[in-house]
């Protein structure tokens, strides 16, 4: 008993109740909106409490009419006994009805809550947990937390009420009685100790492995053009058999300890209910009980033990709650980005959309959190009608400074400005993203339409606007082809088009948003030499003004650049054009 007793002292100096009290907290603050809701499906729940108690005493009435063979207010009783029975049943289907209905309006409610601060979210944060792992605590425990907020606390004043009302209506009856069937509740309290000692860990045990799996799946599905590439089969189907085999011996762990205290309850709850029917039987051969009086509290023995058993359920039910909520608080309570200045961004491209916008970086260093220095006082310009391309070996950070220009990263030092032909300046922030139109490496399309890709950037797109960005992307020579046009399928990552062809889809999707700054990174390496460079001609040949940065390993195209920075030692140095050249006729 002493070292149990140090236990909980240790664990409550490690903070474990402060915690618990800062996860309740956070949860209140979903559940304060949903008052009503709680309040209504309360007040359904405690009517069935009613109903319930109301038909045992009409039971009992019945019982004793026809013991008695008072057939004259049989059929009266029984009426009623039916009519309850036939409420019951009504009122049962429309909590259900209700209880969904409310249920899932609070589960998407939260779910877009949560999922909107996600993507707010700072990304060098963020990423730092595997996209698995953030869908778990996405579906599995915003939804913890959504029916525990709905089923918590109205259960837990459901409950009350329903053992308080029902134990109130067996002592007024008999108190030997009341006292025969609560001998349960010691044991549901050890037992009910027992499991909450070890819930929380299980808890966490639970949701790191789930995250896990779905880490796992979603990798594997994700690649599995790579993983067929490499001959990688066996090896992905030996990895999900040992994955799998973790959880069944998890979930055989907890298993045990669950059969052990189910045998023990279902054992007790055996001995109460025979007991009490012992205890019946005797007082109705004494002449003490008439026989209705013990249908009745064979009846209310059951629902007594029954709703402590719930009541005292609430209890794990209630460290699985707090746990989900301390996995959401995790990524909840990271660095948010700030875009507070979005209407000062819109002013800004107002003033300045006729004559383009430009970028100027000065002394940038960034590093990032595992320590790897990459800038360190770089400098670099571009102006409207102008491309400018950054070149340099792979890794040495030319994706780095586009997301540095897109505020997805955030330079230690250095000064990041944009600024207008009227002097006018504005600080690259997440405000500024929406200057901005970025084609990243890889295929980025989305599953869908052509179409729908292009309105997702600009909803009032006319198909000629979608036609004329493709024409600009050299992208309308093959989808003119296709049968449905720019209303042809794009499968998930772009299936159904190679390479190629998802790379001049995505600068026609960058297009179309007509940003005054336009970001290209490698969006050209599937391009053969001749479409890259009709591209990006046919990109500075635009009349709009718009500011065009590119990445870059091809140097076959940096002749028609206005300006080439090469990335070495940590800074950003603008090349000549005879060290252009050269690179050119080296490469």
């Amino acid at each position: 008993m002493g070292k149990k007793i140090q236990y909980y002292i240790k664990r409550i100096k490690e903070g474990m109740l402060k915690d618990m009290w800062q996860e309740t907290l956070w949860i209140y603050q979903y559940a304060r909106h949903y008052w009503k809701q709680m309040a209504f499906y309360t007040a359904l729940g405690l009517t069935g409490t009613a109903i319930s108690l109301i038909s045992s005493l009409i039971s009992r009435d019945m019982v004793d009419i026809i013991t008695g063979k008072q057939t004259g207010l049989l059929a009266r009783t029984f009426c009623f006994y039916i009519g309850f029975a036939v409420g019951n049943i009504f009122l049962s289907q429309i909590s259900t009805y209700f209880s969904n209905k409310i249920s899932i309006s609070v589960d998407n409610e939260i779910k877009a809550d949560i999922f909107n601060k996600m993507l707010v979210t700072d990304l060098e944060a963020i990423q730092n947990y595997h996209t698995g792992d953030l869908l778990t605590r996405w579906s599995s425990d915003a939804s913890n937390i959504s029916n525990g907020i709905l089923n918590w606390i109205p259960n837990l004043v459901i409950f009350t009420v329903r053992f308080i009302s029902t134990l109130i209506l067996v002592c007024y009856n008999d108190i030997i009685f009341a006292m025969l069937a609560l001998l349960g509740v010691p044991v549901s309290m050890l037992m009910s100790r027992r499991l909450l000692k070890r819930m929380r860990g299980n808890n966490k045990r639970s949701a790191a492995m789930n995250a896990r799996m779905s880490g796992f799946n979603q990798e594997a599905f994700s690649n599995i053009q790579t993983i067929k590439a490499f001959g990688l089969i066996e090896l992905y189907s030996r990895h999900l058999k040992e994955l799998q085999q973790d959880y069944l011996n998890m979930r055989l762990e907890f298993q045990k300890l669950s059969m052990v205290t189910s045998v023990i309850m279902s054992i007790t709850g055996l001995m109460v209910s025979y007991s009490c029917y012992g205890f019946g039987i005797y007082r109705v051969w004494s002449g003490a009980i008439t026989y209705g009086t013990m249908t009745m509290f064979l009846s209310l023995s059951g629902m007594l033990t029954g709703t402590l058993n719930q009541l005292i359920s609430l209890v794990p039910s209630a460290v699985s709650l707090t746990t989900s909520a301390r996995r959401l608080m995790d990524i909840i309570d990271m660095p948010k980005e700030d875009f507070s200045k979005s209407g000062e961004a819109d002013l800004f491209f107002e003033q300045n959309k006729e004559n383009g916008i430009s970028l100027k970086f000065t002394g940038i260093s960034y590093s990032y959190n595992n320590g790897n220095e990459i800038f360190k006082g770089a400098c670099i310009d571009a102006h409207p009608h102008e491309t400018v391309a950054l070149v340099g070996p792979s890794g040495e950070g030319k994706t780095t400074m586009l997301r540095l220009i897109l505020s997805l990263l955030h330079p230690q030092e250095g000064e990041a400005v944009l600024y207008g032909s009227n002097n006018g300046t504005f600080n690259i922030s997440p405000s500024s993203r929406k200057l901005f139109s970025y084609v990243p490496q890889g295929n980025t399309m989305f599953s869908g339409t052509i179409a729908s890709n292009m309105r997702n950037i600009k909803p009032d797109a006319t198909d000629k606007e979608i036609i004329d960005v493709l024409k600009m992307s050299c992208a309308w020579d093959f989808v003119k082809k296709l049968p449905d046009g720019i209303y042809s399928k794009i499968g998930e990552r772009g299936a159904g088009f190679s390479e190629g062809q998802a790379q001049r889809l995505s600068i026609a999707r960058s297009l179309i948003r007509h940003s005054p700054i336009l970001l290209l990174d490698e969006a050209t390496s599937a391009l053969d030499v001749a479409t890259e460079r009709n591209v990006l001609k046919n990109i500075m040949n635009d009349s709009y003004p718009r500011t065009c940065i590119v990445t870059t390993h091809r140097p076959t195209v940096l002749s028609i650049c206005n300006r080439v920075y090469a990335i070495k030692d940590k800074q950003c140095v603008m090349l000549t054009d005879e060290e252009i050249e050269k690179m050119v006729h080296s490469f």
